[in-house]
């Protein structure tokens, strides 16, 4: 069911096509603050779109490893690092770290490096309890491209004095991009730079069965307004969402303009590069904005840089 806060017909809708965070949301902090320079202040409004579901496979593989202490820094050991660049990895791996609780040990991670593409990766796996906490490091990268190259330099020196590095273990979603594993097992790298990836399935991802009929409710509810944005967060969905939009045409499957004049104008903005770019090759669609920075921070200037392009 799709959420807001208190509405009120001067302010911009921003319908965020996600699940509202909790006990706080980032994009719900920052969207309630007041606009400077006379641009109307925003309404953020949180439509659900993705449901989640562990994999019970890669679920039981992982705590098997965790169990058997097969990732350490140890010669022999199967894994000498974790990468983590998503949220749900990271509810996965504190589901199994809270049910091994009683262990004075574990999850036994201290001394290996943890890899988080981001700022909201980081703060959750920052709330998995472990003592002495995790070693978490690449906060700053913001996306897989740069978590890769960060990691081949930092990873190449946290185990520079073994003549083959140990493979780094990947916890991943079903849809996932391939850049990390690609860029860090390149075999165009020099010797010794390789590093080798495995990557487990912990969840997977599907549209949630009301996404259509709340979208249209919110869609519905602020047609009296000026204008609107919609933020995208993932390419799951996006079909949805386009033809919510009335602007998908259901014999080619692809984008359709709208007609002049139609109230309220709606935007599209994007997180990130791989959703603009999936809505611009499956659909032909070319979002409004898309975000320079992956944070809230970065999709609000992104907004208020196209308001100010359009006056």
């Amino acid at each position: 069911m799709a959420s807001d806060s208190a509405s009120s017909p001067d302010r911009v809708p921003v319908l965020l096509l996600k699940t509202k965070s909790s006990p706080t949301d980032a994009y719900q902090d920052i969207f309630s603050v007041p606009n400077d320079d006379g641009f109307p202040s925003f309404e953020p409004i949180f439509v659900p779109v993705l449901q989640h579901r562990f994999e019970d496979d890669g679920m039981q593989q992982f705590e098997k490893l965790l169990r058997e202490r097969r990732i350490n820094r140890s010669a022999d050991s199967a894994y000498g690092g974790l990468i983590f660049t998503s949220q749900r990895a990271v509810e996965a791996f504190a589901k199994l770290v809270d049910e091994g609780k009683g262990d004075q040990t574990w999850p036994h991670l201290q001394d290996i490096p943890v890899y988080s593409v981001g700022p909201a990766t980081t703060r959750a796996l920052k709330a998995i309890p472990q003592t002495p906490p995790l070693q978490i490091f690449g906060e700053h990268t913001g996306n897989g491209d740069a978590l890769a190259r960060f990691i081949l330099d930092h990873y190449g020196e946290w185990y520079k004095d073994r003549p083959t590095k140990p493979p780094l273990l990947f916890l991943v979603g079903e849809q996932r991009r391939d850049i990390i594993p690609k860029t860090l097992m390149d075999e165009a790298l020099p010797d010794g730079r390789q590093i080798e990836v495995t990557e487990i399935v912990l969840y997977g991802t599907g549209v949630m069965e009301s996404f259509a009929s709340d979208f249209a409710d919110v869609l519905q509810r602020t047609t009296s307004r000026p204008e609107r944005w919609v933020v995208v967060f993932s390419p799951t969905g996006c079909d949805s969402m386009l033809k919510g939009l009335d602007l998908l045409d259901q014999a080619t499957g692809k984008a359709v303009e709208k007609a002049s004049g139609v109230k309220p104008p709606t935007s599209i903005a994007t997180i990130g590069p791989t959703t603009a770019n999936y809505l611009k090759k499956t659909f032909h669609y070319e979002a409004k904005v898309c975000a320079k920075e992956p944070t809230p921070e970065g999709v609000r200037q992104g907004i208020l840089d196209n308001m100010v392009k359009d006056i």
